[in-house]
């Protein structure tokens, strides 16, 4: 028997999944590829809830790159952030995103989700690096409130 609560917390991880993919696009392709984002997030996403989800965070994380481009140079303060992956860059955006904007989630979970999404998608080096850059995020967040 399937747990409900394990099936959300796999259609969040699927989501964050997806908008991370979408943001390495919107980076690597322009603000002109905003207008198809959403048929690339229908296209992976296994349900209305996961294609929801996907969607609002990556296009939010979009339209505030700027307050989380901000948070992540203050927190990596050695990284340009043209020096970092787009993959990885993708990542910190996403996090930084949530971390700043959507308070129903916790902290220690998005840096765990965003950690496994570094595992899975980027060097082997990443997660470490995920790990501090979002742990002195939130720190900061935590310190503004």
């Amino acid at each position: 028997m399937v747990d409900r609560q394990d099936n959300f917390v796999d259609r969040r991880t699927k989501a964050r999944e997806i908008a991370m993919q979408s943001l390495f696009q919107l980076d690597v392709q322009g603000s002109d590829m905003l207008d198809q984002i959403s048929q690339f997030i229908k296209n992976e996403a296994e349900d209305e809830m996961v294609f929801s989800m996907a969607r609002q965070w990556a296009v939010e994380t979009w339209n505030n790159i700027d307050a989380c481009d901000e948070l992540i140079k203050t927190a990596a303060t050695k990284w340009d952030l043209t020096r970092l992956s787009s993959v990885d860059r993708s990542i910190l955006r996403l996090s930084a995103y949530q971390m700043k904007f959507c308070p129903d989630i916790p902290g220690k979970v998005i840096i765990n989700e965003a950690i496994e999404i570094a595992k899975k998608y980027s060097g082997v080096q990443s997660p470490g690096f995920v790990n501090g850059v979002l742990d002195a995020i939130l720190k900061s967040l935590q310190g503004d409130k």
